[in-house]
């Protein structure tokens, strides 16, 4: 067994440590194993990255199965390989989870062994998704969240957990059909599942209506996953019902999965045929940009407010991708993992306000500033950098994305504008009433501020988003080889 495979399977020895554990161990006890579980992972992709950065390459093929026809051999193997966007959604994700372990130090009492047995589970899931090189084995990852996604939402969630655990499993499971549909189409054509393989196939290949036919099957797939409307009411609901630690997880790195196999499976796959779908993606971008910022404007809940920016930054993204240029692809890449990082402190302050307060509605969270200034703090730089301050991740992202689509898509670039200024008023809107707003009820009464141990999650989040926002080669330099094999791909 390779690097790679270590790296992927690597929460195993979280999910064992805490097996290992009686089952009538305290919450504590349980919480710390975890963590050591948690930092695993996340020192380990480090030193995968340190080791990327010395030889830009690293990759595992393992013969898995083969099956013979009258006419060829159809080839499906263990393969794994990192570029630089795969590569950063894997440091994104052990970070998150490990914070997220952090975050649920307080939230998780019932029953905490097996929530955490349920997290290590979709550690895995996510780290096998990002460092796939195959179709099929990407597609097994990938269903290997849905699961512990589902009793981390319906056993831990709040009022409506039930439903909401319900109404994701049938949304992403009607997803993973199509996106099944599709892998198994493009893999009886080509005859082999790798991503490079199929590329090379698809760019010999004179059937134009089959690649479209096949792009917008996996549009649709991960369009669910991202989501892009109308596939995003259960998106919506997980993000009010979830734990907020399994929130943060959600938001900042499994919507992501949705702009990954966008870009991995339409640009990197059909590099000549999937600019054809431009405007498709630069209108269902609008559509989420515009839809989702008007309702986060009229939320009298805090975590709504939260979920719909959610909704409207998933739209940049695709407004990135249908510039089709490498203005376009680094901002809606650089958007990917600035919203992980933004969200899941955004999640992480709600989790400690849902803690000290039992609400996050608007009107009984006035004055924060008088009894946690902290917090308050924290809260206003995640809103600032969600509405693009300069200087925060947030800012390099959306001019990426709007500098690529106003090259070729100028008029959805102006319209897309408007999106732009709406989420300033609706983050400043929400922030500015909990934080200086008039204080109504007895919500505050007994708040305190950020204590010691809870300011190292917001602290590790804020400092990467500065860190970003600063110095964008950070992250660009990480990206450089994808950008131009996407872009290498079309002719560009």
């Amino acid at each position: 067994m390779g690097l790679l495979s270590l790296f992927v399977f690597s929460p195993i020895v979280g999910l064992v440590l805490i097996s290992l554990l009686s089952n009538n161990s305290s919450p504590k006890i349980v919480q710390r194993y975890a963590l050591i579980g948690g930092f695993i992972p996340l020192i380990v992709s480090w030193i995968v990255y340190f080791i990327y950065q010395r030889n830009n390459r690293l990759a595992e093929n393992f013969s898995w199965f083969s099956y013979e026809t009258d006419s060829r051999t159809l080839v499906i193997d263990y393969e794994l390989e990192l570029n630089g966007f795969r590569l950063a959604l894997l440091l994104l994700t052990t970070l998150i989870v490990t914070l997220s372990i952090l975050a649920s130090v307080k939230d998780i009492k019932k029953n905490p062994k097996l929530f955490y047995q349920w997290l290590f589970i979709l550690e895995l899931g996510m780290l096998g998704v990002f460092a796939s090189d195959n179709m099929f084995l990407f597609f097994f990852f990938f269903e290997l969240t849905l699961i512990p996604m589902f009793f981390l939402i319906g056993k831990w969630g709040h009022v409506e957990r039930e439903e909401t655990a319900y109404k994701y499993l049938i949304y992403n499971g009607l997803g993973s059909a199509v996106l099944l549909i599709a892998i198994v189409a493009v893999f009886i054509q080509a005859g082999n599942a790798n991503f490079e393989a199929v590329k090379d196939y698809m760019s010999t290949m004179d059937d134009q209506a089959y690649q479209i036919g096949v792009i917008v099957a996996f549009l649709v797939a991960f369009g669910v996953k991202l989501p892009i409307v109308p596939l995003h009411s259960w998106m919506v609901n997980v993000h009010v019902y979830a734990p907020p630690a399994v929130v943060m997880i959600h938001a900042g790195v499994l919507l992501k999965i949705g702009a990954y196999g966008l870009l991995q499976f339409g640009a990197g796959m059909f590099p000549e045929t999937f600019p054809l779908l431009a405007v498709t993606l630069a209108v269902l971008g609008l559509i989420n940009l515009l839809y989702g910022a008007f309702l986060a404007l009229i939320q009298d809940d805090l975590r709504k407010v939260f979920a719909y920016a959610s909704v409207s930054h998933m739209g940049i993204i695709l407004l990135g991708i249908a510039g089709m240029n490498t203005a376009g692809y680094q901002g809606a890449i650089f958007q990917t993992i600035s919203h992980g990082l933004i969200s899941a402190l955004l999640f992480y302050l709600v989790g400690v306000l849902i803690n000290r307060t039992s609400t996050t509605n608007l009107e009984k969270l006035g004055g924060l500033w008088t009894t946690a200034p902290v917090l308050s703090g924290f809260f206003l730089a995640a809103a600032l950098a969600g509405l693009g301050l300069p200087g925060m991740s947030g800012f390099v992202s959306e001019f990426m994305a709007f500098l690529g689509v106003f090259e070729n898509l100028p008029v959805f670039g102006a319209i897309g504008i408007i999106g732009i200024i709406l989420t300033a008023v609706y983050f400043l809107r929400a922030i500015l009433n909990i934080s200086f707003g008039k204080r109504k009820g007895k919500a505050l009464d007994k708040m305190t501020d950020l204590r010691n141990l809870e300011l190292l999650p917001a602290g590790v989040l804020l400092a990467f988003i500065i860190l970003i926002g600063v110095y964008p080669d950070s992250l660009g330099q990480l990206l450089q080889i994808t950008l131009e094999t996407f872009v290498a791909g079309m002719g560009g």
